[in-house]
């Protein structure tokens, strides 16, 4: 959901793995009360750890680290910096997890249709995001992707709060989302009312109630 997986298509992955390889360096991490700061800390030690275990487990899976943030990040704190994990696949932790930390996992497809598959194929169904410049493509994805949320050349696919937070298959529980419309329809108890209104002067009709005569 939270750009966790980017799938990369055979042709680009290299070039698109070495501009975001260039590009954390300059990622800064720090205290959140440091305006300087782009990145804060995680929200406590045991989590902390639990990230840096994705990335010290991802190469024995097969993986490759290609930027390791265990190294180098800030003392004093839950810190880690950015990683980013290449050539993952179905059944590693890096990809099978939703991380909830600062690390990027890339899987290469082949193909458009062996990208859209994979998403598919993924008992979850919370967001996703496509980006192109072809506007038939993005068009195609959004019909073809089964998917609550959907982004185009948006990373995080959350719509405004007045519709709903869209998760499908495994990313929903029960029958409603959680805000927008629905969050209110959970709460609320429909009654409907079938009325008829008869002329009382021209109505043969008979009701029952007392009359003035």
């Amino acid at each position: 959901m939270a750009i966790s997986v980017v799938l990369a298509v055979d042709t680009i992955a290299d070039e698109l793995v070495a501009k975001v390889k260039d590009r954390i360096p300059n990622v800064v991490v720090g205290p959140g009360s440091d305006p300087s700061s782009e990145m804060g800390p995680l929200i406590s030690g045991e989590h902390r750890d639990k990230v840096a275990g994705y990335v010290a487990r991802a190469a024995g899976e097969g993986a490759t680290v290609v930027v390791d943030g265990r190294h180098g990040a800030p003392s004093g704190g839950f810190f880690l910096k950015p990683s980013l994990i290449d050539n993952a696949k179905p059944g590693m932790k890096c990809y099978d997890d939703e991380i909830f930390g600062p690390v990027l996992t890339v899987v290469r497809v082949k193909s458009y249709e062996d990208g859209l598959k994979l998403i598919n194929d993924n008992q979850f169904g919370n967001g996703t995001a496509i980006f192109t410049r072809d506007g038939g493509v993005a068009r195609q994805f959004q019909f073809d992707v089964n998917v609550g949320m959907v982004g185009i050349n948006v990373p995080i696919p959350v719509p405004v709060s007045y519709y709903s937070f869209g998760g499908w298959k495994a990313s929903l529980f029960g029958d409603l989302h959680m805000y927008g419309p629905d969050g209110i329809q959970f709460y609320t108890r429909s009654k409907v009312v079938t009325s008829r209104w008869p002329d009382p002067r021209t109505s043969k009709v008979d009701l029952g109630f007392p009359q003035n005569r």
